[in-house]
């Protein structure tokens, strides 16, 4: 893994000086959507700039001549690591509020999954059971590139429900399982269930929907995609004003991330069903988890990600190693609403693992104080 470093990396009193790459010039008025695989690094520079932690990056082959993106925080490290998963329509630059806090005594891995950001964008099949393997295989085949024995997984929302499929493929190399406002867990209502509670407009809207790619509409605007996102996503700058004031940064990226070939966008289409059930819901199989396996479970207190499937979770493992933790005043970016307990929460899970080895067996959770 290249490490950053010469004229992309000036180390001064543990601070990281990135030279941003130059900017692009400006693609052709001909050119539909205004992005490219040079806008998107572009976006991505910008966003690993302001972090402190020293990191490596490249393309990780994996499996059918794919590349998987990759950033390593803090490489030298020798505790066990944390793999970072992230969700639907992102990247690994989402996870900038997080990184120096959580990379700052082990390592920590962050990339795009297969279909998103800077990683290859494949044809997925088609069919729900077989694209969940893929995404299984590609991650499995990124941690034997990269030598990985066991660490930390952690996957929010889409990402949440494929680190838990890959955990139960692989539980041998999954310390601890962290799932992040987890999508695709809970089984759609009842017919009755589900005309009672979804609105008769949203019903419509879904019919009409339904043939196109969530995020279609962001390409179809074509020169008008940057401003839509910043018009009606204004909540996720907000998000990230701490890191990067009042500037277009966290925007241009997440454009860029979404406004490219819609691989993993389709996947996602492929795994899901109207309104945005799992065909194949996680709740169904999690049972199946090698039960030496602790899970936390991370939800905002405001989103719209049902945490009850985690106490039904809870309930099947009938034992202690499933911990729930509510974050108050987040939504379900809740590592992005509240940084700062989401990073607690981390810390608490680093000094049980830490404290624990592979011989021995699995203590009782204690019960993590939930933040406020």
């Amino acid at each position: 893994m290249e490490a950053v470093s010469g004229n992309e990396l000036i180390n001064s009193n543990q601070t990281n000086t990135v030279a941003v790459p130059e900017m692009p010039p400006s693609r052709s008025w001909f050119s539909w959507c205004p992005t490219s695989d040079r806008l998107l690094e572009y976006a991505e520079s910008r966003i690993l700039k302001h972090l402190k932690t020293h990191y490596e990056k490249k393309f990780v082959p994996v499996v059918k001549g794919n590349n998987v993106w990759t950033v390593k925080f803090n490489p030298s490290a020798k505790n066990i690591p944390l793999v970072m998963v992230h969700g639907f329509g992102g990247g690994l630059g989402l996870w900038a509020l997080n990184i120096d806090d959580l990379a700052k005594n082990r390592p920590v891995y962050t990339f795009d999954l297969l279909g998103f950001g800077r990683s290859s964008r494949p044809h997925f099949s088609s069919e729900a059971d077989m694209t969940e393997q893929e995404f299984v295989e590609s991650i499995e085949s990124w941690r034997k590139e990269l030598g990985l024995e066991k660490f930390i997984l952690l996957g929010h929302s889409l990402g949440g429900f494929l680190s838990c499929s890959y955990a139960l493929k692989h539980p041998d190399k999954v310390k601890h399982l962290i799932l992040v406002d987890p999508w695709g867990f809970p089984e759609k209502p009842t017919d009755d269930e589900f005309q009672a509670r979804i609105p008769r407009w949203v019903k419509v809207l879904g019919a009409v929907l339904s043939p196109f790619n969530p995020l279609a509409g962001l390409r179809a605007a074509g020169p008008l995609g940057p401003s839509m996102v910043q018009k009606f996503r204004p909540d996720i700058q907000r998000k990230y004003e701490s890191l990067f004031e009042e500037d277009d940064t966290i925007l241009n990226y997440i454009y860029h991330c979404n406004a490219q070939s819609p691989s993993g966008e389709t996947a996602f289409k492929h795994l899901s069903i109207p309104y945005g059930w799992a065909k194949f819901p996680m709740v169904n199989r999690v049972g199946n988890l090698d039960r030496r396996i602790p899970i936390t479970f991370i939800y905002g207190a405001r989103s719209w990600v049902d945490n009850e499937s985690a106490y039904h979770v809870k309930d099947i493992r009938g034992n202690n190693l499933v911990d729930i933790q509510i974050i108050k005043g987040a939504g379900h970016h809740v590592y992005a609403d509240r940084p700062d307990p989401f990073n607690s929460v981390l810390e608490k899970v680093y000094e049980m693992v830490d404290s624990s080895t592979d011989d021995d067996e699995p203590e009782p959770m204690c019960r993590l104080e939930s933040p406020v």
